[in-house]
């Protein structure tokens, strides 16, 4: 959503959104507040000063309808809080179907049903549920309802999105996937040919639709589209039929500027500690807990003969008093902020911010942050993360998957010079797999660092506590990635009709 409705040609923003549903309170609060923005700044030209305090943490959430009753009306009708697959979400998206199908001439529906049931993870922890039935987990029909608004909508095009594992997902012997595609198929009868699918691909710079061959055809690697991040999902996009003709002749000349780094991405952005649990949480101690946690690597290292580690280690403990950060949260703009050239910075940052948001970090236990340097430095030093073999045996957690080998990579630094990994809603959980690259500052990635790997614009605020934050971020698709799409599904539209009218 954020990516189509952020899509600017002309001056004008071609897509609007015209509902969305989500189930989740905070992020449906995020949603709405997000929806409240544009329609102020549709009619305004500018974010309310209001928003800009509260961004920065200079007042408290103000009310929103005060500032703009009509721009908060809109935004509470079209972000709706309700979950697919009920009678009452159904009643929703049922009058909001009617009801842009009255206004509007084109329309496209965006989304994809929830991926629990078919990331390779969730389908592994459902297995370790006692007498769980994948035929009874409705997580695995959720598709049904996206393909019954389809069939109701019938919009000019759809952009289905989900994890990977949908392709190999089984309920019984059926394959999730084929089953969706055949679904997709009989709309408007049985061979209707009502909608073609298509792939998207890149050749030569440029980005088009094309037919698949398979269905890994699907598969779409973010850090293709210059987001900072090696995010790999399946996306199907439909045409409908009178449209394929424009569909299979469109194309877009991607941004360009050169792929983009999680040090080119965050590197600039303030320097923070981590917080301290199951003990006082003070600057002296966690700096005292760095420091001893470097020297013992030091001294490690030094015995196996491992003298590029050693020195790294080496300077890490001398820079304890010197270097370290002192604070868990910092809001100033960087000096960098909004001189940029690349496309994906110019994406992300906003000259109207007086702060960034939500950059603070969360608390690590002791043991915790011997690991976090280890790792850290072992990406720095040597540009990878370490093997299970790598490891120093005092530092190994107690864990049996970790003796077992199952999650011996369950704590990854982020490299500085590559693309991240995949940013998912377990960074809500515990940050092991996200881990800063700079050793100074031993920690995990804070929201806002997470959700710019994810190209969410520095002024998009995410609301709920610091988990649910996390989670909204992990679950999206990248803006910056969803806008491209976006741009060449406006070009089908326009080479159909001449003019945009899409909602």
């Amino acid at each position: 959503g954020e990516g189509f409705a952020s899509l600017l040609e002309g001056g004008e923003h071609p897509f609007r959104i015209g509902l969305s549903i989500e189930k989740e309170g905070s992020a449906h609060r995020t949603l709405t507040l997000r929806a409240f923005l544009r329609e102020y700044l549709r009619k305004h030209g500018e974010l309310p000063e209001e928003y800009v305090r509260f961004h920065a943490g200079l007042c408290s959430e103000p009310d929103w309808s005060s500032i703009d009753e009509d721009a908060w009306s809109h935004a509470t009708s079209e972000a709706r809080c309700v979950e697919l697959g009920t009678e009452e979400a159904a009643e929703v998206l049922d009058a909001g179907i009617n009801r842009l199908a009255s206004g509007h001439n084109d329309t496209i529906l965006i989304g994809g049903p929830p991926c629990q049931a078919y990331s390779l993870v969730g389908r592994s922890r459902s297995r370790g549920i006692p007498d769980y039935r994948p035929e009874e987990d409705e997580r695995h029909f959720l598709f049904r309802e996206y393909i019954r608004v389809l069939d109701r909508l019938r919009p000019a095009a759809f952009v289905l999105e989900n994890v990977k594992g949908v392709l190999s997902s089984r309920v019984g012997k059926k394959l999730i996937f084929e089953e969706i595609l055949k679904d997709l198929a009989s709309l408007g009868g049985t061979n209707s040919g009502l909608y073609e699918l298509r792939a998207l691909e890149i050749s030569e710079g440029k980005l088009r639709l094309t037919r698949i061959r398979t269905p890994y055809d699907f598969i779409v690697r973010a850090e293709e589209f210059g987001v900072p991040q090696c995010r790999h999902r399946v996306i199907v996009i439909g045409i409908r039929s009178d449209l394929v003709a424009a569909a299979d002749s469109a194309a877009i000349t991607l941004p360009g500027g050169d792929s983009m780094s999680v040090g080119e991405m965050i590197g600039d952005m303030p320097a923070l500690r981590s917080g301290l649990t199951r003990t006082r949480d003070e600057t002296a101690a966690w700096k005292s807990t760095v420091a001893e946690g470097a020297k013992d690597l030091l001294r490690h290292h030094i015995e196996n003969g491992n003298h590029a580690l050693a020195r790294e280690f080496g300077k890490i403990a001398r820079m304890a008093e010197t270097r370290f950060p002192a604070t868990r949260e910092q809001r100033e703009l960087p000096a960098t902020y909004g001189k940029s050239n690349h496309p994906v910075r110019r994406f992300v940052e906003n000259d109207e911010l007086v702060a960034l948001a939500q950059h603070s970090t969360r608390g690590h236990m002791a043991s915790d942050l011997s690991r976090y340097l280890f790792v850290s430095c072992f990406g720095k030093t040597v540009g990878k993360n370490p093997r299970k073999a790598d490891w120093p045996e005092a530092l190994a957690p107690d864990h049996q998957s970790w003796e077992k080998g199952i999650f011996s990579d369950r704590f990854r630094v982020q490299l500085s010079g590559r693309p991240s990994t995949t940013i998912t809603s377990h960074i809500s959980k515990d940050g092991h797999y996200f881990i800063h690259p700079d050793p100074l500052q031993c920690r995990s990635l804070t929201v806002r660092e997470a959700a710019r790997l994810q190209t969410f614009p520095d002024d998009y605020y995410f609301l709920g506590n610091r988990t649910q934050q996390y989670v909204q971020v992990g679950n999206a698709v990248p803006p910056y990635l969803a806008r491209q799409i976006a741009q060449l599904l406006l070009r089908v539209l326009d080479a159909s009709s001449g003019e945009s009218t899409s909602s």
